[in-house]
């Protein structure tokens, strides 16, 4: 028998922002639980965003970079009769958020530039104005599922 799922841990918002997308955002960018440094990297890329289009809330710029790489299908695959389809599904809202900033920051950190922040704040602007990596990551997503829309019964 399977095990009861474990409930979901209250996440406090950032001290910064007062926001809980930014708070779990640091937290999907920290490594070996060191959460300075990850807060100093995010608020350092936000300040970067602020100088760079001198807007008063780069947190804006932050929550449309997120929504433009927030998929919204994918595929899973179903093994039916022997044969492994590649079926269509919609992606629940906190999936979407959790793929949007895991492939944020992942393509951040692949990127050519001096510090993290620097890096971040490159990513986040190239995906607020619907280009780069993380973009192309999306739409890829989204092409792989209109063409497996055949299997879509399967569901």
């Amino acid at each position: 028998m399977r095990r009861r799922r474990p409930e979901r841990r209250q996440i406090h918002p950032d001290p910064v922002y007062k926001d809980l997308l930014a708070a779990k955002f640091v937290n999907n960018l920290m490594m070996d639980g060191k959460k300075s440094i990850a807060e100093k990297i995010f608020y350092g890329s936000l300040d970067i965003i602020k100088g760079q289009l001198k807007t008063d809330d780069p947190l804006e710029i932050f929550k449309k970079a997120l929504n433009n790489v927030s998929p919204i299908l994918e595929v899973k695959s179903k093994r039916i009769g022997g044969a492994t389809y590649q079926v269509p599904i919609e992606i629940s809202e906190r999936r979407r958020m959790a793929l949007a900033m895991r492939w944020i920051i992942s393509y951040s950190k692949s990127r050519k530039g001096q510090t993290m922040s620097d890096r971040l704040a490159a990513e986040l602007l190239a995906a607020a104005n619907n280009e780069g990596s993380s973009i192309k990551k999306k739409e890829d997503t989204h092409r792989m599922a209109e063409a497996n829309k055949a299997f879509s019964h399967f569901r």
